[in-house]
Formats: structure tokens, sequence, C-alpha cells
């Protein structure tokens, strides 16, 4: 790894020493080596951006010493701080409504009686759960629909490839204007309001949220620590980033944890074409198990 420079000595920023292509296409490598994540060309200028004060915080004085960094034997740190850098997080509550309401009048219709039956819990995994708003808003959908059911178990495991905004998520704390999607008695019932220092925010109620358990994955990890036989999973909006092998790969591991006859719910965006695997289209983003 490169000498550190001294306090004195001036830093870069992003405007100042542009990131070159050959750094650019360095860090565009390790980014892929390890989470899969497909940075192309026009990704440079953003990447400068995000990256100056990174390095401003590491007093580092150009791209090159940074790369050495990412290269160095005790890197893992620095590139899982990478990861979440160049992660999008861009979700919302309802994302895409209309796999909910298959959640509710299908698969959760059609899993009822044998959840009954069997006295076994249902399990989801929001596997991509960003900040917190998909599985927030799977555990509102349950908890709405077993208010009938209160016999029946239910729980949720989210994860996400970035430890910066799992603890975000695991907070449950959000801006009024993110909850405008929630609609008013909802919110009056699993919200609670902000007051003094917290005014202007929400917080999920601890009833939600101790439903909810939250995990540091990859989706290119050899094993996940989410238990088997999961009868949902929501994988949305993130393949959009890999490549097909990538695409592939993922799903592969992904369908390991499926209970037989479990569904997998992909964004409207996104497509299994082009790839293999065992699964029965059902409808638009939404694949079952044999």
């Amino acid at each position: 790894m490169s000498k550190l420079p001294s306090i004195n000595q001036n830093l870069i920023t992003s405007q100042d020493t542009p990131l070159s292509t050959e750094a650019y296409k360095a860090i565009v490598d390790l980014v892929y080596q390890h989470s899969r994540i497909k940075l192309g060309a026009d990704k440079q200028a953003l990447l400068s951006s995000r990256l100056g004060k990174r390095l401003r915080h590491l007093k580092l004085a150009s791209f090159d010493e940074y790369c050495d960094l990412l290269r160095s034997h005790s890197s893992q740190v620095e590139i899982d701080e990478l990861i979440d850098l160049i992660s999008t997080n861009h979700t919302r509550f309802y994302r895409e409504p209309d796999h909910f309401e298959f959640l509710t009048e299908k698969i959760l219709a059609e899993l009822l009686p044998e959840l009954t039956a069997k006295r076994s819990a249902l399990r989801i995994w929001s596997a991509a759960s960003s900040s917190g708003e998909e599985p927030y808003t799977l555990s509102i959908v349950l908890s709405e629909f077993f208010r009938s059911h209160p016999s029946i178990d239910w729980h949720i495991w989210a994860s996400d490839i970035s430890k910066t905004i799992l603890e975000t998520a695991k907070q449950g704390i959000y801006r009024m204007e993110v909850v405008e999607p929630v609609p008013a008695d909802i919110l009056k019932r699993y919200f609670q309001k902000g007051v003094d220092s917290q005014e202007g925010k929400c917080r999920v109620k601890a009833e939600l949220r101790k439903k909810v358990q939250f995990e540091r994955v990859n989706l290119f990890q050899n094993e996940y620590p989410i238990p088997h036989n999961q009868n949902v999973i929501f994988c949305r909006n993130v393949m959009i980033y890999f490549d097909i092998p990538s695409r592939e790969l993922a799903v592969k591991r992904l369908t390991r944890y499926l209970a037989p006859g479990g569904y997998l719910i992909i964004g409207h965006s996104e497509s299994l074409m082009g790839i293999q695997h065992n699964l029965k289209t059902v409808r638009q983003g939404v694949y079952q198990m044999p």
C-alpha cells in the first residue's frame, strides 16, 4: 500500500484530479469481482465524484493510491466501503404494488390451508432490501392479512450487500414524504409519528420491526445466513445491475433457498430470459419452483 501523505499535504478532490481510465478500470474490475455489479464507462464521472470524499477521509493523494489500498492484503474493509459507495438504493413503500396484491390474493390464499393444517410458519425473504421499505411493506401486508388468522406465525428476512444501508433499515425511521405511498389508516396503525427532534419523521412500530431480521448478504457468496425453504423470495430491481452469467448464478443460488412450490419475484424491468433455470413462469416478474 502506498505511504499516506502527511496531514499538511494537499489532498485531491474529484474536481482537481480526475479519475483516470486506468484507475477506473481497476476499480470496476474489483467491484465486479466482489459484487458482480457491472459499471459501464458512463459511470466514471459519477464514481469519481463519490470517491473524492472517501479519498480525503483516508488522506490519500491520488486515485492510484486508492487502487493500491484496494489491492492490498488488508483490503476487504475498504472494498466493503467501496461497494457501499457504488450501491444504488432507490426504493419506496409499496413499490410495484401488483406484486403485493399477487402475494395476498394468490400466494397467501394458496398457502393458507397448508399453513393452518401443519401449523407451520410462513417464510419470506426480501433479498435486496435496501433501506427497508420493501421488507416493512411486506410486514404490513402480512400483518393485515393474518389479522383474521392470528394463529399463523410468519417471519421476514431482509438482506442487502451494503452494511451502511442495513443499519438505516434496522432503525425503521423515515421522513414523512417517504411514507406518502402508505394509506392513512395503515400509517396510523403501524407507524409512530416523531416529535421534538424527530418531527417530520416517523418510525415503524416495534411490533413490525421485530418480525423482520436483517442480514448482510452478497448474493454471490457460497452460502447465505438465511433459512432454507422460503415460501417467497423478493429479489427485485437488482439483477438489472448484473450481466447474464451473474444473473444466472444469482438465480441458481437463490432458488436453493426456495421451498418446493415457492415463488421468486423479480422487478418489472427484469427478466430471466437468456439464462438457464428450473422455474416456471407464472406472470410478469413472478416465477415458481416446481
